[in-house]
């Protein structure tokens, strides 16, 4: 986590600080659904803190007469700058790319981490919103995940209310065309990746036929740096069970731990007390099928885990 301090008591930027970290939850959630990496958020608050602070030479709240939409104005900003960066390192991507999963240490549904306790949506949402452009992304996530009328969005990036209300139809209809509206029940979830993870685990190529919707797809984000990873995604029930029951480049003694990842519960596999990979499923509209299957593995988008001993 970025540390943030001043070297004067009582001093405008030790009021300045105070503000900044009431509102880097807020601050964090906003940007990690624009980016949908935790490093790249990270960077991000970083930059505008740095911002923050060399504002008004030292004393950023004069003049401010709502801080926290000043702050989410530069982030966001800072954001969609970053986003630039992001697409151009996507493009010499190997294999699928993914967003960096937000993972709940175990027995701790409500950690009291910043990233566990903001706002975030499901991986297989941030799937759907990579499809969007910048500034569509940013509008659907300030309005549809953080309730953001159109007047302030249009003051945070900078655009007329009238653009702003084109941009969040076209990505509203873009997004509910790939993704409609529903929610599978927790429990419902859980079982499904239970009985998911218990026909991987055991190669029962029938069971997983059961499980698994006919035209499901399966992600494996490794990024090069797993043996035998994919390079790109499979399609078919047929070729996913195959692919799940051929037992390829993972640990020698796999353990699964059930968590919530993306505030949805998912599954962890664990080489040691090391996170190996990430499991999230996606669930057909009545909950009975798997329809999609997002598998990260890229040890750098694991990296701020928490170990299993955690």
């Amino acid at each position: 986590m970025t540390q943030f301090s001043a070297h004067r008591t009582g001093s405008p930027l030790d009021a300045a600080t105070g503000m900044f970290v009431e509102h880097r939850e807020l601050l964090f959630g906003v940007v990690y659904n624009i980016l949908g990496g935790v490093a790249d958020t990270e960077d991000v608050l970083q930059e505008t803190w740095l911002s923050w602070t060399a504002r008004g030479g030292g004393a950023p709240l004069a003049g401010v007469d709502n801080p926290r939409a000043y702050l989410v104005r530069v982030a966001v900003n800072h954001a969609l700058r970053r986003r630039a960066v992001i697409s151009r390192r996507q493009e010499t991507y190997v294999g699928p790319w993914l967003p960096e999963p937000l993972v709940a240490p175990e027995e701790s549904e409500t950690a009291e981490t910043p990233a566990l306790r903001s706002e975030s949506v499901s991986l297989a949402m941030l799937v759907v919103l990579e499809s969007l452009t910048p500034l569509e992304r940013a509008v659907f996530v300030l309005g549809e995940v953080f309730g953001y009328p159109h007047a302030e969005i249009a003051e945070i990036i900078d655009r007329s209310p009238a653009a702003v209300r084109q941009l969040a139809h076209r990505a509203r209809e873009h997004v509910h065309a790939r993704r409609p509206r529903y929610e599978a029940h927790p429990r419902v979830r859980r079982e499904a990746t239970e009985r998911f993870v218990r026909a991987a685990l055991g190669g029962d190529i029938a069971e997983l036929m059961e499980v698994l919707a006919p035209d499901v797809t399966a992600w494996t984000d490794a990024g090069g740096k797993r043996r035998r990873a994919g390079l790109r995604p499979v399609h078919g029930r047929e070729k996913v069970a195959r692919l799940l029951t051929a037992g390829r480049g993972g640990p020698d003694r796999p353990v699964w731990h059930y968590r919530r990842v993306n505030g949805d519960d998912a599954a962890v596999l664990f080489d040691g007390d090391a996170p190996f990979a990430v499991l999230v499923l996606d669930l057909t509209p009545q909950g009975d099928r798997v329809r999609g299957i997002y598998v990260v593995a890229n040890p750098d988008k694991l990296a701020h885990l928490p170990r299993a001993a955690e």
